[in-house]
């Protein structure tokens, strides 16, 4: 009884802390609320302006800049008819883009998950040099590495082929070392589930942990996919046919000494954002779980 009496003169003053606590908890609510939507409105500035270009002359935002002080008579969709009639290769360098983007991340999530995995379920002789080795290449930069590449491709008569864009990244040290982080927190136990079942190596690897990882899959997918829609200095340096350029390259080709296309740059620019937006858009839970799992785990 005395017990009890204790804990009933002591509820009144646990809900007093309470109360004096929630009011501070609110305002610190609303003031990161309140900061959160000003860094969202800071980072909405340049879509917003670049959405208000492509309604513009093409010529005349070089001339004066993009801003938002605008006559609504000068605005058009000139530039949007062009871009559907008469953009010339624009609609192939965003096709050949979409497809090295699939293949190539598809490609990189494969490839860098096996070697994650042996590294994070496998014992064996030069286990440690292996995973040294990968730490080492996420401190080297590409650009370091590529004169070397683009000297193997030269030699061996690979240039200008769509293969060649895409085989020096397959092996992603930043991605191989996600997924390795990530795997190491999935317990040993299931796999050996599996080989009491009789499931093979692939089996276990496809049926157990590829569902489990798919949060892990998901954040790599958008980050390598961002990075591979991206990306200029490689593909400019082994693709040599108008053709076979992608997205980057072809609007990097639009500004010329003879001329420039500022019109289609402006528009085939704002067009350019969108599969990176409706990417994360689809996957962005899977994306954050991923991220802060990938970054608790290890």
């Amino acid at each position: 009884m005395t017990t009890q009496v204790a804990k009933n003169q002591q509820l009144p003053e646990d809900s007093e802390i309470v109360l004096r606590k929630m009011p501070r908890h609110r305002v610190a609510s609303i003031v990161q609320g309140v900061f959160l939507l000003v860094i969202a409105l800071i980072s909405l500035v340049p879509i917003a302006a670049i959405v208000i270009g492509t309604f513009q002359d093409g010529g005349e935002i070089i001339r004066n800049g993009i801003s938002f002080a605008v006559d609504p008579a000068d605005l058009s969709f000139d530039n949007y008819v062009m871009l559907f009639t008469d953009s010339g290769l624009y609609f192939r360098w965003f096709w050949n883009s979409l497809i090295l983007t699939v293949v190539q991340v598809a490609g990189t999530l494969l490839v860098s998950s096996f070697v994650a995995y042996g590294f994070a379920m496998y014992d064996f002789r030069g286990k440690n040099l292996g995973f040294i080795l990968v730490l080492i290449m996420m401190t080297i930069p590409f650009e370091m590495l590529m004169l070397p590449l683009y000297v193997q491709v030269n030699t061996f008569g690979a240039a200008d082929q769509y293969w060649i864009v895409v085989l020096p990244f397959l092996a992603a040290a930043v991605t191989i070392f996600f997924f390795r982080q990530y795997f190491i927190g999935i317990p040993r136990e299931l796999l050996e589930a599996g080989r009491v079942d009789g499931v093979s190596e692939f089996g276990i690897f496809f049926r157990i942990i590829v569902p489990i990882a798919k949060p892990a899959f998901a954040a790599m997918g958008i980050l390598n996919g961002m990075m591979v829609w991206n990306n200029f200095l490689w593909p400019l340096l082994v693709l040599r046919s108008a053709e076979k350029f992608t997205l980057p390259i072809g609007l990097n080709t639009l500004l010329t000494p003879y001329g420039n296309n500022y019109e289609l740059l402006i528009i085939g620019a704002f067009f350019s954002l969108v599969p990176i937006l409706l990417l994360f858009l689809a996957f962005q839970r899977f994306f954050i779980e991923g991220m802060t799992a990938g970054s608790l785990k290890g």
